[in-house]
């Protein structure tokens, strides 16, 4: 039996002269969390439609548990959903929307009982049995959404956009609850957002989506520490974006000029003197110190612009001559005022060429 729960080959569909999905080639574990992660518009949701089978590929295959699915309609590919709105029926109980997919299945009543029970606890849930939708919290409606896609014991978990009618706070205690019982119950999941925060919350793996390709798959940490091009590096998280030339290289590291000032940044491969790099650096790794002695390495000096309080952080602009802004962050342990001269230090590790 092969690893590979879900596997799309070379899919590409097309809406008129819209390209949705160009060429797809994506393999999803047994038992992982895959998350697709794009903006509006980069495919994701066309992608998840053809594993469900709301959507046909023009070209190429989709597998599920290695059998090719790619022509079998939606009922018989075995597959639990949670969508973005809740979909539970407002006249049905928790209990009666929970057991709806085994009714329709025609299962057991007696073995139908204790499973529809079973799953409520799993979710925490047994004791509103007898209750409505409308008498549901946001949170709730969408643990009996996860209930009712997980009851039948399917062999995947596919969830579209499942948050994103919760506030703040039930978004971030929710995502850690999937995440659990996906975990608990060892099923495979592919998991569709726009948010980042929640992709790297919640993933095994993440593959990030643009213009209907897949820029970059790999694990949270691969994705906001090595992104490979400037989309995800701007996509996960916040990042500065400085360009310049190498001047000089030797082994692991190579020397990048940018407005006139030297920067020591890792070297992925061969650095080629006169080259032209896009060094890429995130704010929470740029160290903002005061003015003392002259700088050294990867070290230099600006006026701090701007500043905006946070709570758990402050946001600075940093000035570094008339042309070039600097994106800073600190826990705020040590301030500095707008206007006061400063020094940032870019860790040589923290710096890393990326394509455009």
């Amino acid at each position: 039996m092969s690893n590979v729960m879900i596997e799309l080959r070379d899919t590409s569909k097309r809406y008129g002269k819209l390209l949705a999905n160009d060429r797809l080639n994506l393999s999803i574990l047994r038992g992982e969390l895959m998350t697709l992660l794009g903006p509006s518009g980069c495919g994701k949701t066309t992608a998840l439609r053809c594993i469900t089978g709301q959507v046909t590929p023009d070209e190429g295959q989709v597998l599920i548990d290695d059998i090719d699915v790619t022509n079998l309609p939606t009922h018989k590919r075995e597959l639990g959903m949670v969508f973005q709105n809740f979909a539970l029926f407002p006249h049905m109980t928790v209990y009666q929307n929970v057991e709806f997919p085994l009714m329709i299945r025609n299962e057991p009543q007696a073995e139908s009982r204790e499973r529809v029970m079973e799953t409520l606890r799993l979710i925490r849930m047994e004791s509103y049995e007898k209750h409505y939708p409308r008498q549901l919290s946001g949170g709730q409606q969408q643990r009996v959404g996860l209930a009712r896609a997980l009851v039948y014991r399917p062999k995947v978990l596919l969830l579209d956009e499942p948050l994103s009618n919760l506030d703040a706070k039930l978004r971030e205690e929710m995502r850690f609850e999937i995440k659990d019982l996906v975990r608990r119950l060892g099923i495979t999941a592919v998991y569709v957002t726009h948010d980042q925060a929640e992709a790297l919350a919640m993933s095994d793996r993440v593959a990030v989506m643009n213009a209907g390709r897949i820029e970059q798959i790999g694990t949270p940490d691969e994705i906001y520490e090595c992104p490979h091009s400037r989309f995800v590096a701007d996509f996960i998280g916040l990042s500065n974006f400085l360009r310049g030339k190498v001047v000089s290289s030797s082994g692991e590291q190579a020397t990048v000029e940018i407005d006139g000032r030297l920067l020591i940044v890792p070297a992925a491969g061969a650095a080629q003197v006169g080259q032209d790099w896009l060094v890429f650096v995130r704010p929470n790794d740029i160290e903002l110190l005061p003015v003392t002695g002259e700088p050294i390495e990867n070290e230099l000096d600006g006026t701090v612009s701007k500043l905006t309080y946070l709570g758990d952080r402050i946001d600075y602009r940093v000035a570094l001559g008339s042309a070039l802004e600097l994106r800073v962050q600190t826990d705020g342990k040590v301030r500095f005022a707008a206007g006061e001269q400063v020094r940032v230090r870019l860790p040589p590790a923290s710096c890393r060429p990326v394509t455009e």
